[in-house]
């Protein structure tokens, strides 16, 4: 799925906001909430030495995706120009140095 499809499906599910401050607040604290929940997950696994269950992460990085997809709706951004946007700052930062690190086949 690329990131047009995706932003465009999540969309359908957004809540409606009767503001745009209020839907920036939903989405400001909806993906720091769903980051938190990822780091707690790791931290426990880190420290506490409880498994792992990628699984569960897998889907709470799903909620933080819907959570950009909705701020980018709600700032009129593309997600997939957001993407490119950063990678093309990736390879500024580290120049000749950046190699597409974690690219697949």
């Amino acid at each position: 799925m690329d990131f047009k499809d995706y932003q465009r499906q999540a969309s359908v599910t957004r809540h409606k906001w009767s503001t745009k401050e209020g839907h920036l607040v939903d989405c400001g604290l909806g993906l720091t909430g769903e980051a938190g929940e990822v780091a707690d997950m790791i931290k426990k696994h880190v420290s506490a030495s409880k498994p792992l269950d990628v699984e569960k992460i897998k889907f709470e990085i799903g909620d933080i995706m819907w959570y950009i997809a909705s701020l980018c709706d709600c700032l009129e951004l593309d997600m997939g120009e957001v993407a490119q946007a950063n990678i093309e700052k990736l390879r500024k930062r580290h120049g000749e140095s950046y190699s597409g690190y974690g690219k697949r086949d």
